[in-house]
């Protein structure tokens, strides 16, 4: 039974316990939440984790595997003490790994505890294929990503313009990987994920566009290099609880969960 630390329990993590109920090779033994969301954390587990404590902090002692589902913070404050501690992690919010040098102190604490941490692809695929690409030689990676209006709301590409307004596509961003993920941290995790796979944070190229034509989050991958070239299009139906993420993105955190103990994974 692998005992299992869950950092988070909003929307993607309340998605990632329900999927995770029937699974008789992990145990959720606690729940890492502000102590202000206490009281709502508490009745979440009581239906789907009944055995979790829900707590402030990862418990130094009797966690396996540590699962952060909580925002860039989280990484930060959970994250890297439990892999200084030896306890492997996965992480969610990829895009926390564009402020400068917080994916090389992600390393130097892993390496410390002598453990790994994981990275999920999330909302995107052909992850594999673009890191097996880079040890051939990539020339260029960019990813485009079109959502509808609202999934862009509470962002900066509300300055300036009305996004109920909007009757065609908008380009609302376009640079670097670094950039995005800084800019819109909450949907932007895709593009650093493809950059970190890829060529990197400041010679990925983003676009993102709000289009209110569009009812899904449509991702775009477009590289080429020594391998040849691809181009991924991806549809995905946004999470219901939280129009700024993927559905995906959950499905993604719990196959990595279950390929850490998966006798067979792939």
């Amino acid at each position: 039974m692998t005992r299992i630390a869950l950092v988070g329990c909003g929307a993607i993590g309340t998605s990632m316990l329900e999927l995770l109920q029937a699974d008789k090779a992990m145990e959720i033994k606690a729940i890492v939440v502000p102590a202000d969301a206490f009281a709502a954390t508490r009745a979440v587990a009581e239906r789907l984790a009944p055995g979790a404590q829900v707590l402030s902090s990862v418990p130094v002692e009797g966690i396996d595997l540590v699962v952060e589902a909580a925002g860039h913070a989280a990484i930060e404050a959970h994250v890297l003490p439990a892999l200084q501690r030896g306890t492997p992690c996965i992480v969610a919010s990829v895009g926390a790994l564009s402020a400068a040098g917080f994916a090389e102190k992600l390393e130097a604490a892993a390496v410390a505890g002598g453990t790994q941490v994981q990275l999920i692809a999330g909302a995107i695929g052909a992850i594999d294929a673009l890191a097996a690409a880079r040890i051939g030689g990539l020339d260029e990676v960019r990813y485009i990503g079109r959502k509808p209006p609202r999934a862009w709301k509470g962002t900066p590409a509300e300055q300036g313009r009305d996004l109920e307004a909007l009757t065609q596509a908008t380009v609302i961003f376009e640079g670097s990987a670094r950039e995005a993920a800084t800019l819109y941290p909450k949907n932007a995790n895709v593009a650093a994920s493809v950059s970190l796979a890829g060529l990197g944070l400041d010679r990925t190229l983003v676009r993102l566009i709000a289009d209110p034509a569009v009812a899904d989050n449509v991702h775009v991958v477009e590289a080429q290099g020594a391998f040849g070239s691809f181009e991924l299009t991806m549809r995905n139906k946004p999470l219901a609880a939280n129009p700024k993420t993927s559905a995906l993105t959950v499905y993604s955190a719990v196959r990595a969960l279950r390929n850490r103990i998966a006798p067979l994974a792939i």
